[in-house]
């Protein structure tokens, strides 16, 4: 059985930046640039994805991480010996964000807490005037995400969603040769996201560990007793998360709408549940997703049970190598159909081939998960100069989360299909599925109505 995504972030972490930063030759402590051209930063949640962005950061001569946040004492030490491996020196360590907030010395906020931390901590960032780069996805719920793009474009802040696949050189590529005709008229989309976890039940409420700030992690969370359950594996519970389709199937949904350039789709239908696993989460560990567009059927299929999906090797993912056997074991190969011809499109540094009607590859494109990454960190900090909206800015971030919760909305409503008037931000006649478009806050955590 593969491990748990988690339990892999949390084992191998360490070990991959150490790897990865080695190969750019950025392993020992740069040299910092003038005060005067340093990006001042903090970087607020500190598991594994944390950590990573917080050294993706410090590795920059032209930023400064300033401070590291986060409610677990452990976590915060990560954090700061991440950043100081690289800078040799130790940012402050605070365990609420609210106080580099009130730094006026700090240009831009780094957001890796959990999903329901993402909207709140970033608007009030942007009240602040900082910019944010804020993990996937946007938001918890699709009201709120409105409201995020409601406060980057009040406040003039320069907001970047952590989909680093908007920054690969060969997603572009791919945007570009579709929009050539190469493919032909596009009618089909399928995008893949097949993962494998054991079966978990919920652990018991215990006292807050020493020196944990419960109260600020709940947040906009309904309040409730401590658990590991709810620190370690809220992916899967409402309150916290939308599950797989909300904190991975993203990333392949977003490319998928890049290259193709479509927004909202007309209806959205899904079929699964809990039909393997039979364990404690709330969401589904079987999605079959349906997204209709003008002349177009978009496709997701997801699971959380199938050991024999194959993840892109990280020895291809940073490399120029293509990845071998994209179909049909690849578990988050997108693939679109033309009239002409077929892409298979990986994320994350897998790139493309496209396929003529013979099924003749005729053409390829590749780059490193690394290289993605740090042009992705790097646009955002070329643009808190600049001003000019970012590669994943947030209204288009929006999107793809949105269209996520209409998937996990039709399945909280029976798997029934919907229509959505993006205009309005509603469905069509149908107020039972409008109330999941929103969520009750816990005061004082609430994001305001008047941002």
């Amino acid at each position: 059985m593969k491990a748990n995504r988690r339990e892999f972030l949390e084992r191998s972490v360490q070990g991959t930046i150490g790897a990865t930063l080695a190969m750019s030759g950025l392993a020992s402590p740069a040299k910092a640039a003038a005060p005067s051209d340093r990006v001042v930063v903090g970087v607020i949640g500190l598991g594994g994805r944390g950590c990573f962005l917080s050294q993706l950061f410090a590795q920059r001569r032209d930023v400064e991480i300033a401070y590291v946040c986060d409610v677990h004492p452990e976590r915060r030490d990560d954090g700061v010996k991440a950043v100081e491996k690289i800078t040799g020196r130790k940012p402050k360590a605070v365990d609420d964000f609210r106080t580099l907030l009130d730094d006026r010395h700090v240009d831009a906020v780094v957001n890796a807490t959990p999903h329901h931390w993402h909207a709140l901590a970033t608007i009030l960032a942007c009240q602040a005037g900082k910019d944010v780069y804020v993990e996937k996805p946007a938001c918890h719920n699709i009201w709120e995400g409105r409201k995020m793009v409601e406060a980057a474009r009040k406040y003039n802040r320069v907001v970047q969603l952590g989909t680093q696949n908007r920054s690969s050189s060969y997603g572009k590529s791919a945007r570009e040769l579709i929009q050539s005709g190469k493919l032909g008229d596009l009618h089909l989309v399928r995008v893949f996201n097949m993962f494998c976890r054991t079966p978990f039940e919920r652990t018991p409420d215990v006292p807050v560990p020493d020196g944990m700030n419960w109260d600020i992690w709940l947040g906009p969370a309904p309040q409730r007793p401590y658990s590991e359950t709810w620190f370690k594996d809220w992916v899967y519970f409402w309150d916290f998360s939308g599950g797989l389709i909300e904190d991975d199937a993203i990333h392949q949904l977003d490319l998928a709408r890049m290259v193709i350039g479509r927004e909202y789709p007309k209806t959205v239908y899904h079929a699964g549940g809990n039909l393997s696993l039979h364990d404690d989460a709330q969401v589904p560990d079987t999605s079959l997703v349906t997204y209709e567009y003008d002349g177009l059927i978009f496709i997701l299929e997801q699971s959380w049970w199938a050991p024999y999906m194959i993840k892109t090797p990280e020895s291809i993912r940073q490399s120029e190598v293509l990845f071998p056997t994209w179909f049909p074991f690849n578990d988050s190969v997108v693939q679109i159909y033309g009239s002409k011809g077929m892409m298979l499109l990986g994320r994350h540094g897998g790139g493309w081939q496209l396929f003529d009607v013979d099924g003749k590859k005729i053409a390829q494109d590749k780059q490193t998960h690394q290289k993605m990454q740090e042009a992705h960190v790097g646009n955002f900090v070329e643009c808190i100069r600049s001003r000019n909206r970012p590669n994943a800015d947030i209204e288009v971030g929006f999107v793809s989360t949105a269209i996520c919760h209409l998937a996990n909305i039709s399945y909280r409503v029976g798997n029934r299909k919907l229509e959505f008037d993006a205009k309005t931000g509603t469905f069509v006649n149908d107020q039972e599925a409008d109330r999941y478009l929103k969520r009750s806050y816990r005061e004082p955590w609430a994001v305001p109505e008047q941002v």
